[in-house]
């Protein structure tokens, strides 16, 4: 059975994601999905402008050419309408001429661009009405020229043509039909195979047999998990048979586990392959469902969450097999992450419903190992915004066994997180690995207490790399642009990345690298830092001319670490740009709320782990870092950072507080001093003769408070009878004060 035409009509224009300027059409005209009629005078207008626009793209006046295209544009033309209006004219060979030259000159770029995007969507719509693919259907019933003109059109409709080419496959009255229609969805290739095996369960023996073995003459494994599990589920043996037909063409074993097969296949669909992807560059993919009822039903769903909700489908069905699978388990749950990352905002997901529970309460719900496994499988994508909640969701979890104890498969995925080129990572990381306070040494040990004394300074610093080649000019230009932006830009490297790896080294971690090196060479330096520790997950901005544009962002389509743009935008294109880049592929530039907070984190498990003593993270291999942001801390922060290095043995640490006593006032230097003594109780006078001498003075001072505390600062450092004598005589300390 077919869905109503009105119904499957708007689905198909719906899943063509026209997100153009145009003008609405009425209601009826939707539900019938058709263009309205145009007055006289108003298309006359338009193939006016679209005869200027082609000819000034001809005589290279393109700034006239982009006023004309733009005049287009804004007049509400339907994509539909427009197609009709270029093929009409018979301008459609100029038309795609003029384009192809436009698309090269940046002036008048973005008019062509939208031009061809609208002229390509209402050719789409054209050929994905419901009323036409039914027309396209019956003409592979007629002549030759009629069945060849149907079967083009039904394959450029694609996946939208499919509930109605089912029906006319499995309907009895006209055997010539039937064999046309197998031989349009065998050539249909992999977009007919969800919809057909989305039917399956649901259909008599008879009908489940015909499509098995159209199943079988499509040469792609798509369909496997899904003739296996019927193979193994139905008592028909016609059906039995026709399942090992199509699996022996398949090169497939009818015995195989099913959840395993399953599971590859959510596996495959997470990795996003364009071989799974039936409409590339378009806004919707389709999901499919069958109806008994109404036959099969399409549902339009956001390409940036579609292969994460077939992954968590296929999981699904493979958890209901085996609920054991701890990979699969694993799988479902980081997909589940990331349809969380990818949904756009404020997006009703029909394959999530909102009314179902966040990705992280499954996170949390699947414990330490599983979340050890997402964080595995982020580390080895170069997913930093899974890696970051696989980690949190470990810190809530995770006892020091599960941590660090457990090898998964061999490897521990929060360790090697510390190493992970991005900041925020080794923060969270450390954070968690700090909070579990272990009381036995680990690999990466040695790098948690730097991490958290780092994250206290350091966490806005930014840090770029320009790279333009001996192109000195656009270095400086972008540099400009990049400091303006909060970054410190490396030194320029004209040989590429190789040539300022000794700069790297010395940075905490490059949160963004700007190229405009050329297709070839930008291939080159992409690859490189791909093979650097240091920046295989540092997000890239690569400038191209509009000639590179269309290859290397066909290159990178499904890379959110790569940004591909043209390398005439202007600053605030660049800025805007280099922002949406940095949100997607880390979570944006660390802010000041933000390193706050992490610096209060950090501070907070350093205390911890300074006053419980803990052997295995000694907070004195972070202490000279806490030193210098001791000289700048103020108000909270201060104290906390002077507590944590008052449990720290060396003379530099009670130094350094001390002499922030002597800049602060009131509450925080009596505070200050106060935590001089708690050193002093623990290590010893570690002062020099100098800084005696001021703690003296303070002890004289006129503020009773302050000087009660400097006395029981200096009792707690044990100094010398001899330096005390000058308070009981009332002398001038300077005068009378030795040495300890």
């Amino acid at each position: 059975m077919r869905l109503p035409n009105s119904y499957r009509s708007l689905a198909c224009l719906t899943g063509a994601g026209l997100l153009l300027s145009m003008a609405p059409l009425s209601a009826p005209a939707q539900a019938l999905g058709v263009a309205q009629a145009q007055p006289a005078d108003e298309l006359e207008q338009q193939t006016s402008w679209l005869k200027d626009f082609i000819h000034f793209v001809k005589v290279a006046r393109f700034d006239i050419a982009a006023d004309v295209g733009s005049q287009l544009l804004e007049s509400g033309i339907d994509p539909e309408a427009f197609v009709d209006l270029v093929d009409g004219s018979r301008e459609q060979a100029r038309f795609e001429e003029a384009i192809a030259a436009a698309m090269r000159v940046p002036v008048i770029e973005p008019v062509a661009a939208r031009l061809d995007v609208m002229y390509r969507s209402g050719k789409l719509a054209s050929v994905r009405n419901a009323d036409e693919i039914t027309r396209n259907i019956g003409l592979l019933s007629g002549g030759l020229r009629a069945r060849q003109l149907g079967r083009e059109r039904l394959i450029a409709a694609g996946e939208y043509a499919l509930p109605q080419l089912m029906d006319a496959f499995l309907q009895n009255r006209d055997p010539n039909l039937r064999a046309q229609v197998q031989r349009v969805l065998v050539d249909l290739g992999r977009q007919s195979i969800m919809p057909l095996v989305s039917a399956l369960p649901d259909l008599d023996p008879a009908r489940q047999e015909a499509i098995v073995d159209v199943l079988g003459l499509i040469p792609y494994r798509t369909s496997v998990p899904f003739i296996v599990d019927l193979f193994q589920n139905t008592d028909v043996q016609a059906v039995r048979q026709a399942c090992t037909r199509s699996l022996g063409r398949l090169d497939a074993d009818p015995n195989r586990g099913v959840a395993s097969l399953y599971r590859d296949l959510a596996n495959a669909y997470y990795n996003e392959p364009g071989e799974l992807t039936s409409f590339a560059g378009e806004d919707f993919q389709l999901l499919w469902s069958f109806d008994p009822g109404l036959g099969l039903v399409m549902s339009p769903v956001r390409t940036p969450v579609f292969h994460e909700a077939m992954s968590m489908r296929m999981g699904e069905r493979s958890l209901l097999l085996d609920p054991t699978d701890r990979e699969m388990l694993a799988l479902w749950v980081a997909a589940n992450y990331s349809r969380e990352l990818d949904s756009p905002a404020d997006y009703e997901n029909p394959a999530y419903p909102s009314d179902r529970r966040g990705a992280a309460y499954f996170g949390v719900a699947a414990g330490p190992d599983i979340d050890q496994l997402i964080l595995r499988r982020a580390l080895d994508d170069r997913d930093t915004p899974l890696a970051r909640l696989a980690i949190d969701a470990l810190a809530q979890t995770a006892g020091p066994n599960s941590l660090w104890g457990e090898p998964q498969d061999g490897r521990f995925p929060l360790l090697e997180a510390l190493t992970y080129p991005n900041r925020r990572v080794q923060y969270e990381s450390a954070i968690a690995l700090g909070r579990a306070t272990p009381q036995e040494t680990f690999r990466g040990a040695e790098r948690v207490v730097p991490l958290l004394a780092s994250a206290v300074r350091d966490a806005t610093a930014l840090h770029a790399v320009v790279l333009t080649g001996s192109d000195r000019e656009s270095y400086q230009v972008f540099r400009s642009e990049l400091e303006s932006m909060g970054f410190t830009v490396l030194p320029p490297a004209e040989s590429g990345l190789d040539a300022i790896e000794a700069a790297i080294a010395e940075i905490p971690a490059v949160d963004l690298i700007v190229t405009s090196v050329g297709f070839d060479q930008t291939l080159l330096e992409i690859e490189t830092a791909r093979n650097d520790d240091k920046l295989s997950a540092t997000p890239v901005l690569a400038l191209m001319s509009a000639e590179d544009l269309a290859p290397l962002s066909r290159q990178y389509q499904r890379d959110q670490t790569v940004a591909v743009r043209r390398s005439s935008i202007s600053n605030s294109e660049f800025a805007n740009s280099a922002d949406a880049l940095l949100l997607a592929a880390s979570g944006g530039v660390i802010t000041q709320d933000e390193a706050e907070d992490y610096a209060g984190r950090a501070v907070l498990v350093l205390r911890d782990l300074a006053v419980s003593g803990n052997r295995v993270l000694d907070v004195s291999e972070g202490s000279a870092i806490l030193i210098d942001v001791l000289g700048v801390a103020e108000g909270l922060a201060m104290i906390d950072v002077a507590e944590v290095l008052s449990y720290v043995d060396s003379p530099a640490a009670q130094s350094a507080i001390f002499e922030k006593s002597l800049d602060a006032e009131s509450f925080d230097q009596i505070e200050l001093l106060a935590i001089v003594a708690d050193s002093g109780k623990r290590y010893g006078n570690k002062l020099d003769a100098r800084q005696t001498r001021r703690l003296i003075e303070l002890a004289q001072a006129g503020d009773e408070s302050l000087a009660t505390q400097a006395v029981a600062t200096m009792g707690a450092l044990e100094i010398e009878n001899s330096e005390l004598v000058p308070l009981i005589l009332g002398g001038d300390p300077r005068q009378t004060a030795g040495t300890r």
